[in-house]
């Protein structure tokens, strides 16, 4: 099986080298001095599960690859509609890519036989079609992570927590290349159960997303302290709230408690969202497949979402202040 990891940071790093480890064949596309080290050691793994080192090709370039059977994307969502000439190279007639991404993916409502939905293009995260023009539907396998790992130095991955890789058809058919892919996946250490309703667990997911990454770029509070926070709380629990009633207007019945989910953020204690991460970077901020798409559905469905849209309103203007400074 021939994979390549497009974004070999430190999800696509970890996951690289977990499937090199169980015996893929795996090429990590990287670049600057991670690439530089990924060459040089490997990728170097540190995890209360064991370390070990996996030695991949690496590269910055996809033409070296060639076609694969699937490209692993280790990108953040909005990096999706510009990495045409990065997967280009990597696309054979049956090549599967696999969106490792937050939030509602492109492909949403692709697949939703007799949906009243079905097709419908979800501006946000497909805007006039830029992404599924270079990531067509029909490639698409979604998954939801449910792991945490950052870079601790170029080449090297700190695993903090989580090896479950779930993924799926958007039309929840149980599918031989969902199989075929989840057996590489466990071969190499990890979980990646195959399930028929993935927009469930999108949902599971995008509930304490949706809440805490914003939250936490405009106050610049870690997760323990949002929970804490009695004003924060009540707010995080209002999003979510208004997040579930979005899930059911499509369909989906996400299957945890409001509470449950506020008190498992609680005990991440106090960890930095991945967006507040950014912000500190000065990077762009990942919001439309976290919040902008959550409040399109919104309207799509009629579902008020007043917390939702006066949270998103607050920051994307921030995301846009950041750009017009630099």
């Amino acid at each position: 099986m021939k994979i390549a990891v497009l974004g070999a940071g430190a999800i696509g790093a970890y996951v690289g080298a977990a499937l090199h480890r169980g015996g893929a064949d795996v090429s990590l596309i990287a670049r600057g001095a991670h690439l530089a080290a990924l060459r040089r050691d490997g990728v170097r793994v540190h995890s209360p599960r064991g370390d070990f080192v996996a030695r991949a090709h690496a590269t910055d370039d996809p033409r070296e690859v060639g076609p694969v059977d699937y490209v692993f994307l280790g990108l953040k969502a909005h990096q999706y509609a510009t990495c045409g000439p990065l997967i280009e190279p990597l696309l054979g007639p049956s090549t599967a890519v696999i969106a490792a991404q937050n939030g509602i993916p492109w492909w949403y409502f692709h697949g939703l036989r007799g949906h009243p939905l079905e097709g419908r293009r979800i501006e946000a995260v497909d805007p006039r079609g830029a992404v599924s023009h270079v990531l067509p539907v029909e490639r698409a396998i979604g998954c939801v992570v449910y792991c945490s790992t950052e870079i601790e130095s170029p080449g090297v991955i700190r695993h903090l927590e989580g090896t479950r890789f779930s993924i799926g058809e958007p039309s929840g058919a149980i599918s031989d290349r969902c199989r075929a892919f989840a057996d590489a996946m466990v071969d190499g250490g990890l979980k990646c159960p195959v399930e028929p309703d993935l927009r469930d667990d999108i949902w599971v997911k995008l509930m304490g997303n949706v809440a805490f990454n914003p939250l936490s770029a405009l106050t610049r509070a870690t997760m323990v302290d949002m929970c804490g926070h009695p004003g924060a709380r009540s707010l995080v629990a209002s999003m979510m709230a208004e997040t579930i009633a979005i899930a059911e207007a499509t369909g989906c019945h996400p299957s945890v408690s409001i509470e449950r989910r506020i008190e498992g953020a609680a005990r991440v204690g106090h960890h930095k969202t991945s967006t507040l991460q950014d912000l500190e970077a000065g990077k762009e901020l990942e919001l439309e497949a976290i919040i902008g798409a959550v409040v399109e559905i919104a309207e799509l469905t009629g579902v008020p979402a007043p917390t939702l849209r006066n949270v998103y309103a607050a920051v994307d203007l921030l995301a846009r202040t950041m750009a017009m400074a630099g």
